[in-house]
C-alpha cells in the first residue's frame, strides 16, 4: 500500500459513514409519521456496506455503500382515536422508527467518520514529515 492510497482507503469510509448519517437524518425526519389506513408506513433505511477495491489495486480494500434496505421491524400501532387517520379500532400506524436506535447508531457513525479523519490527519503530517526530512538545510 502506497501513502497515496491511505488517502483513497479513508475517504471511501468518510462516504460510507456520510451516506449512513443521512439514512438515519431521513430517519429521524419520520420517527413520528404516521398514515392513513391501508397505507404503507415509513419503514427504517438501513445502510449495507461492502467491501471495494480503491485506486484501482485490488490489495487495497476500501468500503462502499452496496445500497439501503428497509427495516423489517413491525410498524407501530398507537391508540389515537381522535386522528383522522385512525382506524375503525381508534389505532394509527406509526413508522418502525426507533429514536433510540437511530441516536446509537448516529453515535456510532459520527464516532467512525471522526477516527477516520483523525487517520487523514496522521497520515497528512507523516507525509509533511517526510518530505520535511529530505529538504537540505542551509
Amino acid at each position: 500500500m502506497s501513502g497515496s492510497d491511505i488517502f483513497g482507503i479513508v475517504g471511501s469510509a468518510l462516504d460510507a459513514q456520510n451516506a449512513r448519517m443521512g439514512a438515519i437524518a431521513s430517519n429521524l425526519a419520520n420517527v413520528d409519521s404516521i398514515t392513513p389506513p391501508g397505507a404503507t408506513p415509513y419503514h427504517a433505511h438501513e445502510v449495507v456496506f461492502e467491501a471495494a477495491p480503491v485506486t484501482g489495486a485490488a490489495s487495497d480494500m476500501g468500503v462502499q455503500v452496496a445500497g439501503t434496505v428497509q427495516s423489517n421491524a413491525p410498524a407501530v400501532q398507537k391508540y389515537d382515536p381522535g386522528s383522522p387517520y385512525a382506524n375503525a379500532q381508534g389505532y394509527v400506524t406509526g413508522s418502525n422508527v426507533s429514536q433510540v436506535s437511530e441516536m446509537v447508531d448516529l453515535i456510532d457513525s459520527s464516532n467512525s467518520y471522526a477516527a477516520s479523519v483523525a487517520v487523514l490527519q496522521q497520515a497528512s503530517r507523516i507525509d509533511q514529515q517526510m518530505l520535511a526530512s529530505f529538504q537540505v538545510s542551509a
